[in-house]
């Protein structure tokens, strides 16, 4: 067993920081799409992420892998879009037991509209208050943290 690392009062505090202002950013991006688009941040993932798919459709293991979704999140997420006509899905030519989750075309202009307004409000919330070497540094910063994730999977329960 490892021996636990100790975090000091002022690293506890950039983590507390750090995760109110991601919760809050998060909170505030999906009430203007809500307010402006009618759509969610999770419809907006999941749209955004088969429109930029070839032929606009996934298998849904390789959308949620894509998004980072659990199976059954992903599931119920998409029976909630495809009940609004966002996405529908298709048989997959290939396998006759699988299918694809397809980006229907109200979906689409769903997202094309919601993106500008969604562009707007990162730049204004997030951008935009950021000097640009601590956009560097943040970059940086993710990429490191991305690794060491990357580095460290999570052992399978057993």
């Amino acid at each position: 067993m490892s021996e636990v690392s100790e975090i000091d009062e002022a690293e506890w505090s950039l983590w507390s920081d750090f995760m109110t202002m991601h919760r809050e950013l998060m909170r505030e991006l999906d009430r203007r799409l809500q307010r402006d688009a009618g759509i969610s941040q999770g419809d907006y993932a999941v749209m955004l992420t088969l429109f930029k798919a070839h032929g606009r459709r996934l298998r849904p293991g390789a959308l949620g892998e894509a998004i980072g979704w659990e199976k059954s999140r992903l599931s119920h997420q998409l029976t909630r879009m495809a009940a609004r006509g966002l996405v529908e899905r298709a048989d997959c030519d290939t396998d006759a037991r699988g299918s694809w989750v397809v980006l229907t075309r109200a979906g689409r202009l769903a997202l094309l509209g919601a993106m500008r307004d969604h562009a707007t409000a990162i730049r204004n919330l997030f951008l935009d208050v950021l000097q640009p070497d601590e956009k560097r540094a943040i970059a940086d910063a993710a990429s490191r943290v991305r690794d060491r994730l990357d580095a460290s999977p999570v052992p399978e329960a057993g």
